[in-house]
This record gives C-alpha cells, sequence and structure tokens, in this order.
C-alpha cells in the first residue's frame, strides 16, 4: 500500500503564506475595531486619552538629567517623532481636537504633545516617577483623579495627556507601549475606567 506522501515545500510555503495573511487580516480588523471604539468615545467626551510618550530609545534618564535640558534626558527616537506625527494626522483626519493638552515635565512628553497637537500644558503631575521603586507619588495620584473626574464630568470635549509608563500604570492599573493612548474615564469617587486603546500604526 502506498504510504501517503509528504507535503511538497511549495504547499507548505502555500499554506504559511495564507495563514499568514489571515492573521494580518485579522489584526487589522482588530486595530480598525478598536480605532472606531475609542473615535466614538472621544466624539462622545467626557473622557481623557492619556498617552505614553512615543518611542524613546532606553529604559531610564541619564544620571544626573535636568528637567528643562532635553540633552540631559532620554529623548524620541527619530521614529517616535513620526509615531506623533501620524498620532496627530489620525486626530486631524477625524477631526477631533481636544479641549487641553496637558503633559509631563519630560522633554519626550512635551515633544510628544507638540508633534502630535500643540504646545502642550506643562503638570507635574504627569511627571515620571524619581527614584525607586518606580511608583507616582500619591499626591500626583491624587492630582491626576481629581483632573480625571472632572473631565469625565464635563463631556461633549476630550483632554489629551502626555505621561509615561509608570504614571499610567498607577492610574490605571495597566501596560501601555511607546506612543499608545488610554480612553480614561472615572467615577465620582475617582475609580478610574479604561474605557479603550489607541494605538496609532
Amino acid at each position: 500500500m502506498a504510504m501517503p506522501s509528504s507535503p511538497q515545500p511549495e504547499a507548505v510555503v502555500g499554506r504559511r503564506t495564507v495563514l499568514g495573511a489571515g492573521l494580518a487580516l485579522t489584526t487589522l480588523q482588530a486595530w480598525a475595531a478598536q480605532d472606531s471604539e475609542a473615535e466614538a468615545l472621544l466624539r462622545k467626551g467626557g473622557v481623557v486619552a492619556a498617552f505614553r510618550h512615543a518611542m524613546a530609545p532606553g529604559t531610564f534618564d541619564p544620571p544626573g538629567f535636568r528637567l528643562g535640558d532635553c540633552g540631559t534626558q532620554r529623548n524620541l527616537s527619530e521614529e517616535g517623532r513620526e509615531q506623533a506625527r501620524r498620532t496627530g494626522a489620525w486626530f486631524k483626519e477625524r477631526q477631533l481636537q481636544p479641549a487641553k493638552v496637558l503633559s509631563s515635565p519630560w522633554c519626550r512628553c512635551i515633544d510628544s504633545a507638540t508633534l502630535a497637537f500643540a504646545a502642550p500644558q506643562v503638570w507635574p503631575a504627569l511627571g515620571s516617577p524619581r527614584g525607586a521603586p518606580e511608583t507616582t507619588g500619591a499626591g500626583h495620584l491624587r492630582e491626576l483623579r481629581q483632573a480625571l473626574v472632572a473631565a469625565s464630568a464635563r463631556g461633549a470635549s476630550f483632554e489629551a495627556w502626555f505621561t509615561h509608563m509608570f504614571v499610567l500604570s498607577d492610574l490605571a492599573s495597566t501596560n501601555t507601549s511607546s506612543g499608545e493612548a488610554l480612553i480614561l474615564r472615572a467615577d465620582r469617587s475617582g475609580k478610574t475606567e479604561v474605557l479603550a486603546r489607541l494605538q496609532v500604526s
């Protein structure tokens, strides 16, 4: 009895290509759904788009860095600058304009905000935690929650905040990628809810 023949290499490659195309299509569909959900929430208002700054190589600032002196800090790469511009284009194409643009005092956040929208209002509460452990101070978290409650109650508009991974983790109890935004809302008690995510490709 003849044994079943093994698949030919080109047949295997063909199946992989179809599988890869299927996965890519599924990913694109997921991104489209995510974008649509985020857009609807932003258009309705009463939310904050809280961004982790765009891509900036490395993990921490150099020793002895100084706020107000970008040359001493970890800054956006060219890819990160382009990522911030793409974010701004996404909002402009949909005619979505934040009522406020607020930023951490760190240059990579200010630059992300400026390239996406306009020169932001600098707000120390959005600043990166210093020292160890990397947790946001209780006072700053209280400020952020109070501001989120106020923004959630206004409706018909949204704010854009630019901050850091650790701040978003402490505020919303979730991880974020560079350049990603969490669409946030808070109830009167200050409990933060992540309604959607936005990662402009």
